[in-house]
């Protein structure tokens, strides 16, 4: 079950909210909650759920022996990550690494042939944080394997994130109030991501599987152009709109996420663009790799590329992902040892030109799994077939360009820049301006709704992940 669907919009989640704030005691509302979670995880995975309920389980006994134990903390941290870890390359590179070895040696050996579970990449990741961060005493152990579960299985934040860190609900998970402005902020935030989702991410994602599928002997350089530029936006809507909605909801239940993108496409640098594309991801590699291996102060380049490899790998196991990990690695390693001055002499324009560039580079990368389909496109896109311009690129445009247009506006801080302006002013404390905000989010939810029923590609891309 997706956010952005009709059972879930309709039934699901008035359904859960309304019992959720009948419950009278913290007590109950975490128990329905826990419940909820794992009933909203079996229904898309009635099998895996008994590997996360393993994973979480296996971790809370060691963290507690972890604590029991001190003397042999360090045995049991090595456990919790082996059987974390093991369980995540099992599911996610068996086959990979399989498939790659028969190539190699002309072997046959068998796959496995299992399928992925849903976020398991999301909540392995939690668990490691919170097995490190008590292995480093930075937080106590959870009170229960229940308050444990229910951090883990939060169904906002599931399936795909953001990746919320066991110290930044610690308090909210044992003690938390629902006030009327979280309230509103979170059903706010939550049509927000809604409306970005369904009105923006999956309209434009029809451009780019359109062009996609085209072959590239009949693609010119626009409409390949095009056609990744609509891929920028799409992974870029799809992904911040699910945390939106997670945030949104989490603020509906009494917990603060923290944010998970902050306009990347403003940056004026690969740098910039990763402190503000997937936050919680690159925040996590930074201070349980990056840090541990010595940051800045020992082996900078080594850390810096071992960094990227696995986030390469943890976006999938293919090629494409390692391949574009290594893309950014080299990127972050020139900007930071040999044009760091030169772009920051750039003028902001500028600036943003060559970060949008390079990410619709790596866009490319990242969409196109198939590395033949990669080469092919790839010459394509930087001209080298000799077909630079055709009928089609005009034809998407126009059929294409008043989304493209509110994609790069909702990309921006614009709107959000004259909203904070409005709120200063005496119009925003009238009934008229409550109307109109009412007004226009209604009609955003029906156009919303009619998208859904009508339209049959819906799922998050991160889901795969």
């Amino acid at each position: 079950m997706v956010f952005s669907s009709i059972p879930f919009l309709f039934f699901a989640f008035p359904i859960f909210f309304f019992i959720y704030y009948l419950l009278p005691k913290k007590s109950y509302k975490n128990a329905f909650l826990l419940g909820f979670s794992l009933l909203f995880y079996a229904w898309g995975e009635p099998i895996y759920i008994f590997l996360m309920l393993f994973t979480t389980l296996s971790d809370y006994i060691l963290v507690g022996k972890m604590k029991k134990n001190p003397s042999h903390k360090k045995k049991y941290f090595l456990m919790s990550l082996i059987i974390d870890l093991g369980l995540l390359g099992i599911f996610k590179y068996s086959d990979f690494l399989i498939g790659n070895i028969n190539q190699l040696f002309h072997t046959s050996i068998p796959l496995f042939k299992l399928s992925l579970p849903i976020g398991i990449s999301f909540y392995t990741f939690q668990t490691l944080s919170y097995v490190m961060d008590v292995y480093r005493e930075k937080v106590e152990p959870a009170d229960s394997y229940g308050l444990y579960l229910t951090y883990v299985s939060m169904f906002p934040q599931l399936i795909a994130g953001p990746i919320v860190r066991y110290e930044t609900i610690e308090k909210e998970l044992k003690e938390r109030k629902i006030s009327y402005s979280d309230f509103n902020e979170g059903i706010m935030r939550f049509l927000r991501g809604l409306f970005k989702k369904v009105l923006l991410a999956n309209q434009i994602g029809l451009l780019w599987t359109t062009i996609k599928g085209i072959p590239t002997g009949e693609l010119s350089m626009m409409t390949s152009w095009l056609g990744v530029l609509a891929f920028t936006f799409q992974i870029y809507f799809d992904f911040s709109a699910y945390s939106d909605m997670a945030i949104g909801m989490g603020r509906m239940l009494g917990f603060h996420f923290l944010e998970n993108f902050n306009y990347p496409y403003i940056s004026k640098s690969i740098t910039e663009f990763w402190r503000r594309w997937h936050i919680s991801l690159s925040s996590w590699f930074k201070d349980y790799v990056y840090i541990p291996l010595g940051g800045n102060k020992t082996h900078p380049i080594r850390n810096l590329f071992v960094v990227w490899i696995l986030t390469g790998l943890w976006h999938g196991a293919s090629w494409n992902f390692l391949l574009w990990g290594i893309y950014y690695g080299i990127l972050l390693f020139l900007e930071k040892y040999f044009f760091q001055k030169q772009i920051q002499s750039l003028p902001k324009w500028g600036a943003r030109i060559y970060m949008f560039f390079f990410v619709m580079i790596g866009w490319m990368i990242f969409g196109l799994e198939d590395i033949s389909h990669l080469l092919s496109y790839s010459k394509v896109f930087f001209g080298l077939t000799g077909n630079l311009f055709d009928s089609s690129f005009l034809f998407y445009l126009k059929n294409y360009f008043v989304l493209l247009f509110f994609c790069f506006l909702f990309s921006t801080p614009i709107l959000t820049v004259y909203k904070e302006k409005i709120k200063k002013v005496k119009f925003s404390k009238t009934g008229i301006y409550f109307a109109c905000t009412l007004g226009v989010y209604l009609i955003l939810f029906f156009l919303s709704v009619a998208c859904l029923v009508s339209d049959s590609y819906n799922p998050f891309l991160y889901f795969r992940f």
